[in-house]
């Protein structure tokens, strides 16, 4: 398909995938120096995480949802672009040309962007010089998020080229003497600082956890890691006092946080459990605060047992099943934080699924919340069968009581060095 200048179209028009790669290529006699780079946009479409800022320096997203690829054949540039893997917070991908030196827009001889389903080509947006002017820089193409997923062909200059551009959209230059050495550094300062100020604005009481949380990250190395986080509550009858007095929301407040740092969509999902089981909407440091009364306890989900509809007894292997399939086929590493007061009994099928989830890049995190008769839990270190060791287990006999940076620490403790085994055992 020939693209026109302005033309937009839908994604799925072109191709049935949401993995795509798009080709850039400009061309000019003058010697002139191009930067091509690829940038991600927020719903008020701004540059909010400039880890989403993918350019000469900066290769690869941190979900890897974005990924420079260099000059592939004809293509001056080209990148990798996995839609399904974005996080929810950006809505947009603008690609843009920079003229790095001197020169404008008007003295290239040509261009493309082309979209590109594996090696076969689905579109191609064509411009030339006398499109421009004295700009310096040129937003080539959009791929935006309005009920579906579009193609925007946009060829519009910036006459002060990049920085203006940026500016723009509410960023701001990296300078090369100053740029860091490696992504790292700037995704795992990114990370606290935009965290920090989504709590000022939602949930201020989480501001002092979210530091000790800084720090245990830092020390045991995920700063920069992006994973899928996940929440599994007991809501057996035995429960109920600690979802009455608080315990329940207070462990509510100290794992959104664990996903708003690692997940790559900064929501935590959710299953509650009894003797049948439910998935609820996903946590977020926007709706943490009173999550319990507005998202379960509304409703009349109270008047039996826990949480209506789910009975009293505990079943385990049933929701655990349902989140080994939910994320078997993530492309992301998996910590599934599972928490119960114990009275569990049926060790055969949960062992089971342990071992089947052992071929999947998922860990489990149990942990037992002031009770009894933790089980097959308690044995998991010589648990035989698995491929990898892929749960922990600990328990605490008072949430109030334990310091929330030693939580922190032994809630991840475990998950760095299944990390290493499944990337060195090519899970992940």
């Amino acid at each position: 398909m020939l693209l026109l200048r302005g033309q937009r179209v839908k994604l799925t028009e072109l191709t049935t995938s949401t993995n795509i790669q798009v080709g850039i290529m400009v061309e000019s006699s003058l010697g002139m120096i191009f930067d091509i780079s690829c940038f991600g946009v927020d719903i008020n479409n701004k540059l909010s995480d400039d880890r989403y800022f993918i350019f000469y320096n900066q290769k690869i997203s941190p979900c890897g949802s974005i990924s420079s690829m260099g000059a592939q054949g004809e293509d001056m540039e080209r990148f990798q672009i996995n839609l399904s893997r974005l996080p929810q917070t950006i809505r947009k991908l603008v690609l843009t040309i920079n003229l790095d030196g001197e020169g404008i827009m008007s003295q290239i001889k040509n261009g493309y962007l082309r979209i590109l389903d594996n090696v076969n080509e689905m579109a191609r947006f064509s411009f030339a010089g006398s499109d421009f002017g004295q700009e310096k820089a040129i937003i080539v193409g959009e791929i935006y998020f309005k009920d579906v997923w579009r193609i925007s062909a946009v060829g519009q200059g910036f006459n002060g080229g990049l920085s203006a551009l940026l500016k723009h959209f509410g960023g701001e230059e990296i300078a090369p003497e100053i740029a860091p050495q490696s992504p790292p550094a700037p995704a795992q300062i990114s990370k606290a600082i935009l965290l920090q100020k989504r709590l000022e604005n939602e949930a201020p009481h989480l501001i002092n956890l979210a530091k000790k949380l800084s720090l245990v990250l830092e020390k045991k190395h995920l700063q920069d890691t992006v994973a899928k986080v996940a929440l599994v509550l007991d809501a057996s009858g035995s429960m109920a006092l600690a979802y009455e007095n608080g315990t329940v929301q207070a462990v509510m407040d100290r794992m959104v946080l664990i996903a708003a740092r690692l997940d790559d969509d900064q929501q935590l999902e959710i299953w509650f459990y009894a003797s049948s089981h439910a998935k609820f909407p996903d946590i977020s440091i926007e709706n943490v605060t009173g999550y319990l009364k507005n998202h379960v306890k509304r409703g009349g989900f109270w008047d039996w047992g826990i949480v209506k509809g789910l009975g009293v007894n505990n079943n385990e292997p049933p929701v655990m099943q349902e989140v080994l399939n939910s994320y078997k086929s993530s492309n992301l590493p998996a910590l599934i934080i599972f928490i119960t007061d114990g009275g569990i009994y049926k060790t055969d099928e949960i062992q089971r699924i342990l071992i089947e989830a052992s071929r999947y890049p998922i860990f489990w995190q149990f942990v037992g919340l002031a009770g009894v008769d933790y089980g097959v839990l308690e044995q998991l270190d010589t648990m035989k069968g698995r491929v990898v060791d892929n749960a922990g287990f600990f328990h605490v006999d008072d949430l109030a009581r334990i310091d929330d940076e030693e939580l922190y620490n032994r809630l991840l403790s475990e998950f760095p060095s299944w990390l290493k085994e499944v990337k060195k055992k090519s899970i992940i």
